[in-house]
């Protein structure tokens, strides 16, 4: 572009707990920035357009399938109203490069894809990790160990071009701008995360270098939007340790704070990010966290201390009763508070729906070992524990253990058996909900306005659309032979989450552009049936593996 000097962008990190030493943007690249009318700044990035000084081994490319992901998802976590960073354009072409998706040793080609990613920075937690010197682990050392000059500069420009107010408040003292700057990072880190868990959203990869200075979701790669509700939900199929767990999120993100913290050493001591970091985060993400919730479950009068624990009886009836979280959660609204018992009856049908059937959960607690592998695994948990750490943890085991008790019981239970406890369980639930709701009605004179805000509050915070697996899927298996009609059937559908979409039509395309390739498409559609973009997934999803 005129006047542009592309570039690509110098980071560290710590990958997957351990300091990996010097990574940067080894797909992407950094065109220059445009400032918008309002005097907004937007960076323009290429993603996926080829070698950069950063690429490695690697070729600079990115493919049809990762490319579809990240174009989609950044797009529907902006208007869920997360936080993100952009995507303008996902263009393909007929170029191919060769990909181990599983890395099993089965490469296939794949055609190759770049996307137009827009943010106000891509800077990162791990940009600043470029000072670290030699980690006492790895043995590895950011490329400018010493250059204090950098860090000065880079911390001058993040401040003052992204956090304006705190430059201004603090222009005569750099500690304690550096200190509000970190205060600030701390939370609204803390906040998207909260976020992220009210729509059961899992990155998947949540490494230092993926964590954005200004707060923003950044870098999609094996993400995955919860189906079936498992606080121990990983999305990543190559997280065997499962570090980056649905419900590990928030405090893997307090963790790369306190890297951050280390990086800014010594323009910010220590003590003081440390501080700040333990009296700011969790108080933070709790505070969030619970607000999102009370407007999720309607709780728009009162603010009561027993609304937490009514959180956590809801999201642990979930998991016992494999609900599905998007679905459960927008099902609430639809909830009558009168104790009518046909009313309630009709309330549980469509509840236990959401629920897993015996089949799904079969499907979720197959063993995952060879009996023989696993028998070994613990007889050298006694035998040898230092060599069982090397390839295992007694976490893992235990999953497996537990996978195989509740297999062995599901042999015995039947589908009947099944409903009627999903149904007790939920009955219980659904009596503290109401008694909580009565109580927002005793402080309040007009019932039935209050019930019409209830119900706009919660459908303006509780999805009825996410990008589900099994959707991105579809997508992707129609673009790859060259129907882009799903792709954007899809985004016009994730560009209105809350909206009821049942009359949605799909986007027709021009003859001319897709018209031949649309018949084949078609056809490898047919094999999987269309199911409403808003249903819990089919059977097959669970066979989806990202990496």
């Amino acid at each position: 572009l005129a006047g542009s000097e592309p570039a690509a962008h110098c980071y560290c990190g710590h990958q997957f707990g351990s300091f990996a030493g010097q990574l940067g943007d080894g797909a992407a690249m950094y065109l220059g920035e445009v400032l918008g009318p309002r005097g907004e700044r937007w960076e323009i990035q290429l993603k996926g357009a080829g070698l950069t000084p950063f690429s490695r081994q690697a070729d600079g490319r990115k493919v049809l399938r990762s490319s579809i992901r990240e174009f989609l998802c950044s797009e529907a976590m902006f208007h869920l109203g997360i936080p993100t960073t952009r995507a303008g354009t996902c263009v393909t072409s007929d170029s191919k490069v060769v990909r181990d998706i599983f890395y099993d040793g089965n490469p296939k080609s794949e055609r190759c894809t770049v996307v137009l990613r827009i943010a106000s920075t891509f800077i990162r937690f791990g940009s600043f990790e470029i000072f670290k010197p030699t980690d006492e682990y790895t043995g590895r050392k950011g490329p400018s160990v010493n250059r204090n000059d950098i860090r000065i500069q880079m911390l001058d420009y993040v401040i003052s071009t992204f956090y304006p107010e705190i430059q201004e408040a603090y222009s005569d003292n750099s500690i304690q701008r550096n200190a509000a700057f970190f205060k600030e990072i701390t939370k609204r880190t803390a906040r998207l995360v909260a976020e992220w868990q009210c729509v059961g959203f899992c990155h998947g990869v949540l490494n230092t270098d993926n964590m954005s200075i200004v707060g923003l979701t950044i870098d999609y790669g094996p993400f995955g939007f919860m189906d079936r509700y498992d606080p121990e939900h990983i999305c990543n199929g190559s997280d065997n340790t499962g570090r980056y767990a649905y419900n590990k999120q928030p405090e893997i993100c307090k963790w790369n704070l306190g890297k951050l913290a280390e990086a800014l050493v010594p323009e910010l001591p220590l003590e003081i990010s440390e501080l700040i970091l333990e009296e700011e985060y969790d108080a933070e993400f709790e505070k969030h966290y619970l607000q999102k919730m009370r407007k999720k479950l309607g709780l728009i009068q009162l603010e009561l201390e027993e609304d937490s624990k009514l959180v956590s009886e809801l999201l642990e009836t979930m998991h016992l009763t494999g609900g599905d979280f998007t679905n459960t959660f927008y099902l609430l609204s639809s909830f009558s508070i009168d104790s009518d018992p046909s009313k309630l009856e009709d309330f549980l049908e469509k509840l236990t729906s959401q629920c897993a059937s015996v089949e799904e959960l079969k499907v979720a607690f197959k063993p995952q070992m060879d009996p023989r592998q696993l028998s070994m695994m613990l007889m050298l948990a006694q035998s040898n524990p230092q060599l069982f750490a090397l390839i295992g943890t007694k976490a893992n085991i235990n999953k497996e253990l537990e996978r195989i008790e509740q297999f062995s019981k599901l042999q015995q239970l039947t589908a009947a058996d099944l409903l009627s406890r999903n149904k007790r369980q939920w009955k219980e639930w659904l009596e503290k909900y109401r008694a909580r709701l009565q109580k927002e009605i005793e402080s309040i004179s007009d019932a039935d306005t209050w019930n019409t805000d209830r119900v706009k509050v919660m459908n303006s915070n509780n999805p009825k659309y996410i990008l589900r697996n099994y959707i991105a899927q579809n997508a992707i298996e129609a673009a790859e032979n060259g129907d882009f009609s799903e792709v954007r059937n899809v985004l016009k559908l994730l560009e209105n989450p809350f909206q009821e979409a049942e009359d949605f039509r799909e986007v027709q395309e021009d003859a001319e552009e897709e018209g031949a390739t649309a018949t084949a498409a078609a056809c490898a559609q047919e094999t999987r049936s269309r199911l409403p973009y808003c249903s819990k997934p089919p059977l097959w999803a669970s066979e989806l593996c990202v990496t």
